[in-house]
């Protein structure tokens, strides 16, 4: 009994050591991380500012009431393939988180800066911007896009390879779930010389009406320093409508040698949000339009009168007019004659963006016809805004005396009549809106008085 007893205390004594030292063990640990984790927390993550021979890309971010999306933008400029970049984030004295999230982003990478100033608008965000850039060349990202990781590396070697001034990309738009690219009128290549002459002469208005040669957007764009500085602090801060305009093709007109590529990695985020369109009356949307009008029209006026800058122009604004007249169009502009094929009449409105928008208002709170269908191809994503908005498809049951696209550019309306005729509806129940050849300018001056 007693050597039964000796092997038992023995055995507890082992357990209870084996305890103790487990014991011991796990409170060493817990010592070890309390000491180690203040470490960690003060450990320096501050991404370092590249040391390469890369020219200096300066990346303009102006960013207002963007909160949601900023973030994301921001990120997919800091994972850029190319290194050597000077990010500047613009914070135009939005009342959202965006001056936080854009400080916390700065305290992250060595490569960005931030400038907090009072509201302004976009102009005085991108020159303020610009002012507190250095690099060799200049790109703009709008805070509530994002780009693909290879999008500033081709550009820059796209300018480094050809010595072009100016890099212009094509671009993809995202709205919900549908994705699509979108590139320039004129063919990709190096644009120099005469040929560069040429580009100038449909930069702007190439074609039917209206079609830019170039789209308008800066952001899908790099410019070289020199090109870009005096034409962008040049734009009137009051410009509020065209300000990308304002820039980019005064800028192109400045260039010895221009590349367009067909390069797709600038995303252009068209939020849901930003659907539903604001119903200011066409008398405050025309007094914005005279800002640019003025900038544009005392710009064109001065270039060559061979490159057709004029008339370009023109017909550049006189699209902006007709999509943000509240619905109301000059009779000269209107092939719908109102008293021969509205008044009384049922019509199907094909179409539900800015200009399909301001047309339902317009016709919805006159007695002139009845609105018996709204259609789009975007239908679901109206209908997140509370718009009553329905597939075409349901025009083929529809009740109509006929449609109406809401469209001005005659390649999109055609695009409308052949969904529609494979729809089997009859083309004379298909009447367009087209704005002559002749007399635009005149147009253009109605629309600016009313």
């Amino acid at each position: 009994m007693l050597g039964r007893e000796k092997r038992l205390q023995k055995r507890e004594n082992r357990i209870r050591g084996m305890a103790e030292r487990e014991e011991a063990r796990q409170k060493r640990l817990s010592e070890k991380k309390q000491e180690v984790q203040p470490q960690i927390m003060r450990a320096p993550v501050k991404t370092q500012k590249y040391s390469g021979s890369d020219p200096l890309v300066s990346v303009i971010v102006p960013i207002y009431m963007i909160d949601k999306y900023v973030g994301h933008c921001i990120e997919s400029i800091t994972e850029q393939t190319y290194r050597n970049l000077e990010i500047i984030l613009v914070d135009d004295g939005s009342p959202d988180r965006c001056p936080q999230i854009c400080d916390l982003y700065e305290r992250k990478d060595g490569r960005i800066k931030v400038i907090h100033k009072e509201n302004g608008g976009l102009v005085s965000a991108r020159k303020a911007g610009l002012a507190a850039s250095t690099g060799e060349y200049v790109t703009y990202v709008d805070g509530d896009d994002w780009i693909g990781k290879g999008h500033i590396g081709s550009m820059a070697a796209m300018a480094r390879t050809t010595g072009a001034d100016m890099v212009c990309c094509g671009f993809t738009r995202s709205l919900s779930y549908r994705i699509a690219e979108m590139t320039n009128a004129v063919q990709p290549g190096l644009y120099e010389g005469e040929k560069l002459t040429e580009l100038w002469k449909s930069m702007i208005s190439c074609g039917s009406f209206y079609k830019p040669g170039i789209y308008t957007y800066v952001w899908n764009k790099l410019f070289r320093r020199s090109v870009i500085t005096d034409v962008q602090n040049a734009v009137d801060d009051r410009i509020s409508i065209g300000e990308d305009a304002a820039v980019t093709y005064p800028a192109l007109l400045k260039c010895s040698k221009v590349a367009v590529t067909e390069y797709v990695a600038y995303h252009y985020r068209q939020r849901e949000d930003s659907m539903l369109k604001q119903k200011a009356g066409f008398s405050e949307e025309a007094k914005k339009l005279r800002f640019l009008y003025d900038y544009m029209m005392k710009w064109a006026e001065a270039a060559p009168a061979e490159l057709g800058l004029v008339d370009q122009t023109t017909d550049y604004l006189l699209s902006n007019a007709i999509i943000r007249s509240g619905g109301r169009m000059p009779r000269p502009v209107d092939s719908v004659d109102p008293e021969k094929y509205l008044r009384g009449k049922k019509i199907a409105l094909y179409g539900a963006g800015t200009f399909g928008q301001q047309i339902y208002s317009y016709l919805a709170g006159s007695d002139l016809c009845g609105i018996t269908a709204w259609v789009d191809d975007y239908y679901p994503i109206y209908r997140r805004v509370c718009m009553d908005v329905d597939p075409v498809e349901t025009l083929v049951d529809a009740d109509y005396d006929f449609i109406l696209p809401a469209a001005i550019d005659s390649e999109k309306a055609e695009t409308i009549i052949r969904r529609l005729l494979d729809l089997g509806i009859d083309r004379r129940r298909i009447e367009l809106i087209k704005v002559p050849d002749e007399g635009r300018k005149d147009i253009l001056d109605l629309f600016l008085k009313a």
